[in-house]
């Protein structure tokens, strides 16, 4: 993976791409991602007509519906504004393979090619971007586990974002699992073609994080924390989920788990 080059100076205006799974199961992870980018002094722009990055459609086979939805969205974002999305896996959509989706179009592959280059998953521009550090705030400590999406991963190599944002929060013990690195079982449609399969896998993610002693799984994907939350829940499992903008911003604001702030 080619590294990237950051800008030297921080921007003050970005756009957020709030995410379909966000904006219908997990809103306040959405605005938590706001008010992590807004207390960094960066004015940040929501588009409303925007809706999904199209990756199930692309995932599931079908480019030329991915291409009407990705065409709608690359509309939104005019101006040279950073794009920050509180997902791994749509980020990596964005970035990746609209400049795929477009490459037989001269204009709109110079476009997708030229929003792409504007993408960041939301860790990755919290730390490298705005170099966000959050001092000390009196609250209890925590010990917790990080999963990264499969896209957010091997596509975005954001799982080292992740890692340095909670290893640096005060009061906050991260913990490694044997099947961090595995998928969650999620997988789009995945887990809907093959239910036996992803239910499977999303079992044992749940007893290798609970393994370890922690109660809360921390992740910037919603579909996995759905997923892994929905698992532990059934199950009986003493596990938690919160979204990594939910869980920097309560932890940044001394808030406590339960409290305002958590997804």
């Amino acid at each position: 993976m080619q590294e990237r080059q950051y800008p030297a100076t921080r921007p003050t205006d970005v756009y957020l791409f709030g995410t379909c799974v966000i904006d219908l199961f997990l809103p306040q992870a959405g605005l938590d991602a706001v008010r992590l980018l807004e207390r960094e002094g960066v004015t940040v722009h929501y588009p409303r007509g925007q809706s999904c990055c199209g990756q199930p459609a692309y995932s599931s086979g079908n480019p030329e519906q991915s291409r009407d939805v990705a065409r709608a969205q690359m509309a939104l974002f005019p101006r040279g504004w950073p794009v920050v999305v509180p997902s791994g896996s749509c980020a990596g959509m964005m970035r990746h393979h609209w400049p795929e989706l477009f490459k037989d179009d001269a204009a709109l592959s110079r476009q997708a090619r030229e929003l792409s280059g504007r993408v960041y998953e939301l860790s990755e521009f919290l730390l490298h971007v705005l170099h966000v550090h959050y001092p000390a705030q009196p609250q209890a400590d925590e010990a917790v586990v990080l999963h990264t999406s499969c896209g957010a991963r091997r596509e975005m190599g954001t799982r080292g974002h992740g890692v340095a944002l909670i290893d640096d929060l005060p009061g906050v013990r991260r913990l490694e699992h044997v099947r961090e690195s595995e998928c969650c079982g999620f997988g789009g449609t995945f887990c809907l073609k093959h239910p036996d399969i992803s239910g499977a896998m999303v079992a044992d993610k749940v007893a290798s994080a609970c393994a370890t002693g922690a109660s809360r799984v921390v992740s910037a994907d919603c579909a996995c924390l759905l997923n892994i939350g929905h698992a532990a829940q059934q199950s009986g499992a003493p596990l938690t989920v919160e979204h990594m903008a939910s869980f920097l911003w309560r932890r940044a604001n001394g808030v406590p788990a339960g409290g305002e702030g958590q997804s």
